[in-house]
């Protein structure tokens, strides 16, 4: 509908714009053409991202946890297994506060309750017994490999019953969201985002 729609007003108002660039008229400016597409303004396009990601990220996880009856354990929970499967040695409780961006006593307090859960496992290292380092349970990385199959898949399932144009747009911003991904990460580790 809105191809078709913005095709008839190109139809409709084609010669009035081609008069205007002949005759140098109309609102341009002296280094803009009115073929010149406009930049959305970044701070519509950074409210509409915030308004949707959030509901986003909670229909996945829900259509997820859904589809393979898997337990509905908290996103700092799932972060933090991530961050953990991610290291083959472990991280300290320093160091995984680091890697999910919070403070060591929130990490503290998530693995005092997946320790109960046997999602997380307290080990010494033998070269140095005063040291604790952390990893993700057997038990935990089979959840994650669920997780993972189970978001896969229900999103494909919603992508497919997109329409083709929707499939096209949303296959075209993947790499515009990776970069999003990169540049908030090092404006983060830089402290551009500091008050």
């Amino acid at each position: 509908m809105a191809t078709l729609h913005n095709e008839g007003m190109r139809n409709a108002g084609g010669a009035h714009k081609t008069d205007k660039a002949v005759n140098g008229k109309g609102d341009c400016g002296p280094h803009e053409t009115p073929e010149t597409p406009q930049t959305p303004e970044a701070a519509r396009v950074a409210a509409g991202l915030s308004g949707l990601l959030g509901p986003l990220r909670r229909a996945v996880l829900r259509a997820t946890r859904n589809a393979e009856g898997l337990p509905d354990l908290p996103e700092a929970q799932i972060e933090l297994l991530r961050a953990l499967s991610s290291s083959s040695e472990g991280l300290s409780p320093g160091a995984a506060a680091t890697r999910v961006r919070v403070a060591s006593s929130t990490v503290s307090n998530l693995v005092r309750t997946m320790s109960a859960a046997r999602l997380v496992e307290r080990v010494r290292p033998e070269h140095d017994q005063r040291t604790v380092v952390l990893t993700a349970s057997a038990e935990a990385l089979n959840l994650l490999e669920r997780y993972d199959r189970a978001s896969t898949a229900a999103l494909t399932r919603v992508v497919e019953e997109l329409s083709e144009a929707d499939r096209v747009a949303l296959d075209k911003a993947l790499p515009a969201l990776d970069r999003l991904v990169t540049a908030l990460e090092t404006a983060e580790g830089t402290g551009g985002d500091a008050p």
